[in-house]
């Protein structure tokens, strides 16, 4: 079917032939497609949306559209993708925690952009490492170490890469079927044996409402298992901060402590638990995702999963002793101090979104992909939801690069947290769907 054709059978409510769609996604990374076909395609799948056949058909031509890997390996390959929030570091406690196991995690990431920060700035915070890998030096890293994070080459998932920047400037972004395929056309091209899914949902997450987030969850668990690629999809709590920090280095240091089990009962390794759990029952690697969230927990005891961070680190070109000391090696903005609370009352709420703006404004984030960052600049010691504040008690650690931007944010930190009765307390998440 002609591209032409094509949209005009989607903004007319019609069901395309999935060849069509595939066809479609491979002119994207030929070059065949014109930039206003994109466009119009990914209007009319806005209006109109797809099928789950169209949109599984979209999610695996895109896939095909470039390089798909293929891994030999005397181990399950899994991994885990974020739909992105705050102090979300999880990728740096996960990915050697199932490595310990003996599971391999050749993890894809990208950078923060917007509010949410990204995994490949957070790792490139340790001196040396590296993120731009050459396919041999990714294969042969996860080999030898079970693990690697890196960015996605030029030639993985092509049509994606073309389609997301024509979406970017034509309001088309919010579409459950847009994203589900762009999210899983570079998961799937990675040659996984299973897949855990985290969509956030809460004030610091792109998804806001429970039915937004589980409507998300249950495309994405759906397309990928449809794609031949075992998938369980979790929703997880992000109406605070994923981990008590935000901000490049800052946020290196909380994973590296979980991994060394020095905060057990934190909203980091609880997350770290539930994930790895479903992840491990879904591959049939854990009779079901408690056995498995033991397992998870145990690597994080015993120092097994620090140590193949360790491994991971010093692959990638980090330094040795990096996780025993990242104080030594890890950089510290030159203006560090308190933000306080002005009321008394507990912590009722906090406005992730608002929070990870800040660390933008500091210049911990980009507006704009080619934006530089910062990467020792953020907020730790975030105080936690039902923590009893006084007046001048902290609500946050503000680092920051000058004097002038520490103050030009303060009154932002104060507006984000809300005082008043301590909340209730609520489980971290919970398996939504593909289990």
């Amino acid at each position: 079917m002609e591209p032409a054709r094509l949209i005009a059978a989607l903004r007319q409510g019609q069901e395309p032939d999935p060849a069509a769609i595939a066809g479609f996604a491979r002119g994207l990374a030929e070059g065949s497609v014109s930039d206003a076909q994109a466009g119009a395609f990914a209007m009319a799948v806005c209006w109109r949306g797809l099928s789950e056949a169209g949109r599984t058909a979209l999610t695996r031509g895109m896939r095909d559209s470039g390089r798909k890997l293929d891994w030999d390996l005397p181990g399950p390959v899994l991994d885990k993708h974020s739909t992105g929030g705050v102090g979300d570091c999880v990728s740096l406690v996960l990915a050697p925690a199932l490595a310990a196991l003996g599971v391999y995690v050749p993890m894809i990431s990208g950078r923060g952009l917007g509010h949410t920060g990204g995994t490949l700035d957070k790792l490139e915070a340790i001196p040396g490492f590296r993120t731009a890998l050459s396919e041999t030096e990714f294969t042969r890293c996860v080999r030898e170490t079970g693990a690697a994070i890196v960015g996605a080459s030029a030639d993985i998932a092509p049509a994606d890469r073309r389609l997301y920047a024509v979406r970017d400037v034509t309001g088309t972004v919010a579409s459950i079927d847009l994203i589900t395929a762009s999210i899983l056309s570079k998961k799937l091209a990675a040659g996984l044996e299973g897949l855990v899914l985290d969509v956030k949902l809460g004030s610091g997450a792109f998804m806001k409402t429970e039915a937004e987030a589980l409507e998300l969850a249950e495309a994405l668990a759906a397309t990928a298992n449809d794609a031949g690629c075992p998938t369980v999809a979790c929703l997880t709590d992000m109406d605070a901060p994923a981990a008590p920090a935000l901000g490049n280095a800052l946020e290196v240091w909380e994973a590296a402590a979980v991994l060394k089990g020095q905060d057990p009962e934190g909203r980091l390794a609880a997350l770290t638990e539930l994930l790895g759990g479903a992840l491990l029952a879904k591959a049939g690697l854990a009779k079901d995702a408690e056995a498995g969230a033991a397992q998870v927990r145990a690597t994080l005891g015993d120092g097994r999963a620090a140590e193949a961070f360790q491994k991971m680190v010093y692959a990638q070109g980090g330094p040795m002793g990096f996780v025993e000391t990242p104080g030594r090696f890890l950089p510290e903005a030159p203006v560090i101090r308190e933000v306080t609370a002005e009321g008394a009352g507990h912590v009722a709420a906090i406005d992730g979104e608002a929070l990870g703006h800040v660390v933008v404004r500091l210049g911990g984030g980009r507006r704009v992909e080619t934006d530089s960052v910062d990467p020792a600049v953020g907020l730790s010691e975030v105080a936690p939801l039902g923590r009893a504040v006084a007046p001048g008690q902290p609500l946050v650690k503000l680092h920051a690069a000058r004097v002038e931007d520490a103050e030009a944010v303060e009154a932002a930190i104060r507006a984000a947290f809300t005082l008043g009765e301590a909340p209730a307390r609520k489980p971290i998440g919970r398996i939504a769907a593909g289990a």
